[in-house]
C-alpha cells in the first residue's frame, strides 16, 4: 500500500499559491516529477524554475472554473501522452456572503470545487487502474463536516468532494489505486483574510507546508480521510456527537453577528 514518490508523475491543480504550491514543493522534495496547473502562468513559471532543479517540471496554465478550461487541460495532457500517477485536486474557490449575493461567483465556485475534480478523476483513473497503481488527493476542508452559513456554497462543495472521495476510496479497493480527502482547518495562505489569522490563537492556524506534508503522508498510506492537526481532529469529532440542529444554529448565529 505504501507509495514510492520517486519515478512517479503528479498533476497538481491550484499550484500557483497556498496549499497547492506547498504540495508541489513537498512532492518535489520527495522526488516526484510534476505537471503544474493554475490560472497564473507567471507564478507557475517561477515555481517551475525553482523546482526544476530537483525534478522534471512542466506547466499547463488553465482556468478550471469553467468547462472549457478543464477541457483544454485534459486535451493538453492527452497531446503530451502524459502518464499521471498522482492526481492532486487542490484548485478551489471560497466565497463569503449570503447565498445568491454573487451568483456568477457561485457558479464558478461550484465548477471549480466539484466538477473540475470529477472530470480530472474521470480522465486519470482508467490509466491508474490499468497499471494497478495510483493516488488521488482531493483537498477538501473541515468545513465539509457541517453547514457554514455565509459560506454555504463553499462548505457544501467541500462536503460533496469529501463524500465522493470516501465513496470512491471504497470502490477502488483491490485496484492498487487509492483516494484521499485532505481536510485542513484554518491555514495561513494568501487566500485567508489576514485579520482572521491574526485574531486566532497560533495553535489553531497551520502552515501550508504542514498541511501538505500531512496530506502526502496520508495519501502514501492510502488513508481515505486526513484531517491535519490534533485540534482540528478533535473539533470534527466533537461536532459529530452534537445534534445537527445545534451546529446549524450556532453557525447561523455566528454568521449574523459577523
Amino acid at each position: 500500500m505504501s507509495l514510492s514518490f520517486t519515478q512517479n508523475c503528479a498533476l497538481v491543480t491550484g499550484a500557483s499559491s497556498g496549499i497547492g504550491e506547498a504540495l508541489a514543493r513537498a512532492l518535489a522534495d520527495r522526488g516526484t516529477a510534476l505537471i503544474l496547473t493554475a490560472r497564473r502562468q507567471q507564478r507557475l513559471d517561477e515555481l517551475a524554475e525553482t523546482l526544476s532543479k530537483q525534478v522534471p517540471v512542466s506547466v499547463i496554465p488553465a482556468d478550471l472554473s469553467c468547462e472549457s478550461g478543464v477541457t483544454d487541460l485534459i486535451d493538453a495532457l492527452v497531446a503530451r501522452s502524459e502518464t499521471i500517477d498522482i492526481l492532486v485536486n487542490c484548485a478551489g474557490l471560497a466565497l463569503t456572503g449570503w447565498f445568491q449575493e454573487d451568483e456568477q461567483g457561485e457558479q464558478a465556485l461550484m465548477y471549480l470545487n466539484m466538477s473540475a475534480p470529477v472530470r480530472l478523476m474521470q480522465h486519470c483513473l482508467p490509466a491508474m487502474k490499468r497499471q494497478g497503481s495510483g493516488r488521488i488527493l482531493n483537498v477538501c476542508s473541515v468545513a465539509a463536516f457541517q453547514p457554514v452559513p455565509k459560506m454555504a456554497q463553499y462548505a457544501a462543495s467541500k462536503a460533496y468532494l469529501l463524500s465522493l472521495t470516501e465513496a470512491i476510496s471504497e470502490e477502488l479497493k483491490g485496484s492498487g489505486v487509492f483516494a484521499t480527502a485532505l481536510c485542513p482547518g484554518v491555514t495561513a495562505t494568501e487566500s485567508v483574510i489576514p485579520e482572521v489569522v491574526e485574531v486566532l490563537p497560533e495553535v489553531l492556524v497551520q502552515t501550508a507546508e504542514a498541511v501538505a506534508n500531512e496530506g502526502l503522508d496520508a495519501m502514501a498510506r492510502g488513508d481515505a480521510v486526513c484531517i491535519p492537526g490534533r485540534l482540528n481532529q478533535a473539533a470534527v469529532t466533537l461536532s459529530q456527537f452534537q445534534p445537527r440542529r445545534w451546529i446549524r444554529r450556532l453557525g447561523g448565529l455566528a454568521a449574523r453577528l459577523s
